[in-house]
C-alpha cells in the first residue's frame, strides 16, 4: 500500500500522417507512419519505469496491416488501449449524432480486431468533443472522456500551429476550434460527471493543467521548455506537482509520440516545437519527468484511475455545453 494519491498517465498515438493533415501537408492521404519505430522507442523506457499507461488509439491506424504489429505491442506489453476517434478530425463537434456513431463504432472494432483490447475510454483528436459524443460513448458503455483541455492558452497554441500550416480557408474554418478557446480555461481541473440530456452520466476526466493558473505542463510543453533551461523545465514541473498536492487534484499526465521521437526519426515533422531535439534526450526527459510524477503519485493506466475515483469520490456533476471562443 501507498500513501501517494493516484494518478494517470495517457498517450495519444496520433500517427506521421494525422500531424500531416492537421497541418495540411501534401501527402498525408497515402497514411505515412511511424509506429513500427515509436513503439520500441516508447515501450522500452516504459518496461524501465515499470509502469503501464493508457495508449489512445486511432481507427484507421489499427485497420492498416502495416501497423497492428506496433498497436499489438502495447497490449502485449500490459498497457491499456483507449479510442482516439477514426480519421484523427478535429472537428468532431461538427458532426451529427449519426457520423458520431460511426465514427465511434468503427474505430472500436478496428482496435479490437488489431489489439484484442475493447476500449473503455475516449479522447477526442485536439479535444474536440461535443454533447452529442458525449451521449454516444454513453450509449456504448464507456467509463469515461479525456477530451477537455482545461487552459486558457489553447488559442495561443492554435496560433502557433497554424503559423506554418498549409491550409486553405476552409480547412481553417474547420480547424477553428483546435486546442479550444479561452473559455476553455474556465472548465474545471478535477474530474466530474456529465449530466447527459439522456439521463445518463460519464466520468470525465481532464487532462491536467497547473491547479489555479490553468498553465499546460504535459510533456509536450515541458519539452520545450527544455530547450531553454532543463533546469527551468524540472522547477516547472515541481511547481505543477505541489500545486496539484496543495489542491487534491490528481493529475492525468498526457503524453504524445513527439515527446519521444526526435527529428532524427520523424524528419517531415520538424515545423512541430521540440523536433530539434534529438530522440536520446527526448527518452531521457521521458524518464526523468515520469519519475519526479511518480515521487508524489502512484501512476497507474486511466481505468485504473477512473475506477478509484468512482469508487472514492462523490462527484459534481455538469451539463455538457460547449465553450464559445
Amino acid at each position: 500500500m501507498t500513501d501517494r494519491p493516484p494518478a494517470s498517465i495517457s498517450l495519444d498515438v496520433d500517427n506521421l500522417w494525422s500531424y500531416m493533415k492537421i497541418h495540411g501537408d501534401a501527402g498525408w492521404e497515402a497514411r505515412p507512419t511511424y509506429l513500427d519505430a515509436f513503439a520500441p522507442a516508447v515501450l522500452e523506457p516504459l518496461a524501465r519505469l515499470r509502469l503501464g499507461i493508457t495508449f489512445f488509439i486511432v481507427g484507421v491506424d489499427a485497420a492498416r496491416e502495416e501497423n497492428v504489429a506496433a498497436l499489438r505491442s502495447f497490449a502485449a506489453a500490459g498497457h491499456e488501449v483507449g479510442n482516439h476517434s477514426h480519421e484523427h478530425e478535429s472537428w468532431l463537434h461538427l458532426y451529427s449524432p449519426e457520423q458520431l456513431r460511426e465514427e465511434i463504432a468503427t474505430a472500436e472494432a478496428a482496435i479490437v480486431q488489431a489489439t484484442g483490447q475493447r476500449p473503455i475510454g475516449f479522447r477526442g483528436p485536439g479535444f474536440s468533443w461535443s454533447p452529442a459524443l458525449l451521449e454516444v460513448l454513453a450509449e456504448r458503455e464507456y467509463l469515461y472522456d479525456a477530451s477537455t483541455f482545461p487552459t486558457y492558452l489553447g488559442p495561443l497554441a492554435r496560433a502557433y500551429y497554424f503559423r506554418t500550416a498549409k491550409l486553405t480557408p476552409e480547412q481553417r474554418k474547420e480547424r477553428k476550434a483546435l486546442f479550444g478557446g479561452f473559455a476553455e480555461g474556465f472548465r474545471p481541473v478535477k474530474p466530474y460527471q456529465w449530466r447527459l440530456a439522456s439521463g445518463r452520466t460519464l466520468l470525465e476526466i481532464p487532462v491536467t493543467t497547473m491547479p489555479v493558473v490553468k498553465a499546460p505542463f504535459h510533456l509536450s510543453y515541458l519539452l520545450w521548455l527544455s530547450r531553454y533551461s532543463e533546469a527551468a523545465m524540472t522547477a516547472y514541473l515541481r511547481t505543477a506537482v505541489t500545486l496539484c498536492r496543495l489542491t487534491g487534484t490528481e493529475p492525468s499526465f498526457l503524453l504524445h509520440p513527439l515527446d519521444i521521437l526526435g527529428g532524427d526519426l520523424a524528419p517531415p515533422l520538424r515545423f512541430f516545437p521540440g523536433m530539434d531535439l534529438p530522440t536520446t534526450r527526448k527518452v531521457r526527459l521521458f524518464e526523468k519527468v515520469l519519475r519526479i510524477l511518480g515521487e508524489h503519485f502512484e501512476l497507474a493506466n486511466m481505468s485504473t484511475h477512473a475506477r478509484a475515483i468512482l469508487r472514492r469520490q462523490v462527484l459534481p456533476r455538469r451539463e455538457p455545453r460547449l465553450a464559445v471562443s
